[in-house]
């Protein structure tokens, strides 16, 4: 049978404060395995070249951690992505870190640069951070910060060498000149953990964050409505699932940054195919399943492919 669906495998965590997260895609093969189920034998999939070996070198610059390599990984999912796309094909994507959330948007970009792109973004964070204010250094901090283009220099916390400035202005330029999306195209869903930087940038943009307990109390669908209501001008959708926007404590701790209460798998399946639902939706990646912090087993990779396996891909396919 014949599937316009490409499977895009990028076993990279180099973006990440904690290794792990690269065995993230085999665990949710095994949960299939397990569950007698061949969903990662019906697709053709493609394998992307890592640079995992970089967690063995010094970290000089504490302020943008292993940037160069994480650049030139984007830049591999970029390609993967675009490739995908120019052949009418429909990627899911499954990243170790969220980092890769850059490439593939730099990609979705690059195969449609005349087209508008939104953004649905269900994570526990916003991720808009950039070298110039991020706490940690961890890059899985900063993809949407570089796919907007926007240092946000007004809450400047670091001084950033010149070789990470240049590293940097490149991974805001993948594929493309200027920013890869506007931030008015993102909605986030289940953000809960963001430091004042990022909060600024959400004030700064007017960014929509559709908190858990106001999903709860106004319904999915509803909230849904509303948000594709604000992207209607979009003429194209990404959605990226970290499953730190899953309950850890319902779930498992089977991520790099657990934040409690979060979504159950139920919640998180109907917002995406209701996304789905929209007709516009072109990619759906999966990011920062970490077997190695599990606390119930492979819970967490488990759940993840319970995600994945209840979307509505022959909708998808559909679109």
């Amino acid at each position: 049978m014949e599937t316009r669906i490409k499977l895009i495998k990028n076993r990279s965590d180099i973006g990440a404060g904690t290794r792990g997260a690269d065995l993230g895609i085999d665990a949710m093969e095994i949960a299939a395995i397990n569950q007698e189920n061949d969903f990662f034998h019906r697709y053709p999939f493609v394998d992307v070249d890592t640079h995992n070996e970089s967690i063995y070198n010094k970290v000089r610059n504490s302020f943008a951690k292993r940037i160069g390599h994480v650049y030139e990984q984007c830049s591999r999912v970029s390609e993967a992505v675009k490739f995908c796309l120019l052949k009418d094909e429909i990627p899911l994507v499954f990243s170790g870190d969220h980092s890769a959330a850059l490439g593939t948007i730099s990609g979705i970009r690059a195969a449609y640069p005349e087209k508008k792109i939104g953004v649905f973004w269900i994570d526990a964070h916003a991720d808009l951070h950039s070298p110039y204010t991020s706490p940690s250094g961890n890059i899985h901090g900063m993809p949407l910060g570089a796919a907007i283009g926007d240092d946000n220099l007004d809450h400047q916390i670091n001084e950033v060498s010149e070789q990470t400035a240049r590293y940097w202005n490149a991974m805001k330029n993948i594929d493309s000149h200027g920013p890869q999306i506007l931030a008015e195209d993102i909605i986030f869903l289940g953000v809960r953990d963001t430091e004042e930087p990022e909060d600024k940038q959400m004030e700064k943009y007017g960014i929509s964050n559709y908190k858990v307990a106001e999903i709860r109390h106004r319904g999915i669908q509803t909230v849904l409505e509303e948000a594709l209501e604000q992207l209607k001008a979009c003429d194209i959708f990404y959605i990226s699932f970290d499953v730190d926007s899953l309950d850890c404590d319902l779930v498992s701790y089977g991520t790099g940054t657990p934040v409690p209460y979060g979504f159950d798998q139920y919640e998180v399946i109907q917002i995406i195919n209701q996304i789905i639902d929209s007709g516009k939706v072109i990619c759906i990646e999966f990011v920062e399943i970490n077997p190695l912090l599990d606390n119930k087993g492979n819970k967490m990779a488990e759940t993840a492919f319970e995600v994945l396996d209840k979307l509505n891909l022959d909708k998808l396919e559909k679109n």
